[in-house]
């Protein structure tokens, strides 16, 4: 056994060319290997992070809240240094957190780099800017070595940006973040942009995702991003799956999203063509099915439900009442 380290050790990577990584180790850099039992997600709202649902993310993956399995996890990140390593070392079986501060596609498909990724049981991807996540992650080794962790039963979580590219279907930022005005005043705002056939998770299919939902009122965005999806010929029906601030959404390995934090979780379903959604024109669509989901409370992402929900419609991009 290697000794721990007390603090983050700063690493340098060798990589090829010009390209480096700073990769920031906080715990027994060996490897472990215990038996993994998810597959699990993670999906932060943002804001600040919730100590239970990053804990029931490990958990999950581990299989257990009180055995000594233990995990490596690996913080990606575009920006930033290792502000996630000692508070996630701290919780209960965790044996090492490393974090990648990848700037470069050529950082990002470095064999160094996958084989640190491909050899962890736990992938969280940091906030910043999910277009970075896009341009450097999407298509390569990189990718594919996260899809290998939850294929073999570990969790990937993210927050803010990192939640942004969970769903089949990803809202990319790459020209700007939209606001709701916007977007339900023209659907086909320049800001409105998309990314396809990146992960593709078991139970986020025809999904695309949100965060700092009702602190940025984003839930009018929201509504005109899924308008597009069905009006852009992608799917036939599409689903919002929303968190705001301080709130997360812990997947298990049956579908079953339980609502973690101080926050709501929103289920927003559009399951029919719009009646327009057309460029430099506003939105109208009637009746966006959506489910609130409280603290504690629980959505079957696999099977999901046909009641229980609210509507909200938009005409002329104007709502017919408050969405949240």
């Amino acid at each position: 056994m290697r000794p721990l380290f007390a603090a983050a050790c700063v690493l340098a990577l060798s990589l090829p060319a010009s390209a480096k990584i700073t990769r920031y180790v906080t715990g027994n850099p060996a490897d472990v290997a215990p038996a993994l039992f998810g597959p699990a997600l993670n999906l932060g709202g943002g804001g600040t992070d919730v100590d239970a649902a990053l804990q029931q993310m490990i958990d999950l993956a581990r299989g257990c809240t009180s055995c000594p399995a233990t995990v490596d996890v690996v913080i990606l990140r575009a920006s930033g240094a290792d502000g996630y390593n000692d508070y996630i070392y701290a919780m209960n079986g965790v044996d090492s957190v490393e974090s990648l501060v990848i700037t470069k596609a050529a950082e990002a498909n470095s064999a160094a780099v996958v084989a640190t990724v491909a050899n962890a049981e736990v992938v969280f991807f940091a906030g910043g800017d999910q277009c970075d996540y896009v341009r450097l992650f999407k298509g390569g080794a990189l990718e594919a070595a996260v899809e290998s962790v939850y294929a073999r039963g570990g969790a990937i979580g993210g927050t803010s940006a990192g939640m942004a590219i969970q769903g089949e279907f990803i809202y990319d930022g790459c020209n700007g973040s939209a606001t709701s005005a916007q977007v339900l005043a023209n659907p086909f705002d320049r800001r409105a942009t998309f990314t396809y056939d990146y992960f593709a998770w078991s139970d986020m299919g025809d999904v695309i995702t949100d965060q700092h939902l009702v602190t940025r009122d984003r839930m009018g965005r929201l509504l005109g991003f899924l308008a597009r999806q069905i009006q852009d010929g992608k799917t036939p029906t599409a689903w919002g799956v929303a968190a705001d601030e301080v709130t997360s959404i812990v997947v298990d390995k049956n579908g079953l999203a339980t609502t973690m934090g101080s926050g709501n979780a929103y289920y927003v379903f559009a399951d029919h063509f719009p009646e327009v959604c057309q460029a430099k024109q506003p939105l109208t669509y009637s009746d966006f099915k959506i489910w609130r989901v409280g603290p504690g409370d629980t959505f079957d992402l696999r099977n999901r439900p046909a009641a229980g929900y609210y509507t909200v419609s938009v005409t002329g991009g104007v709502l017919s009442g408050s969405p949240y």
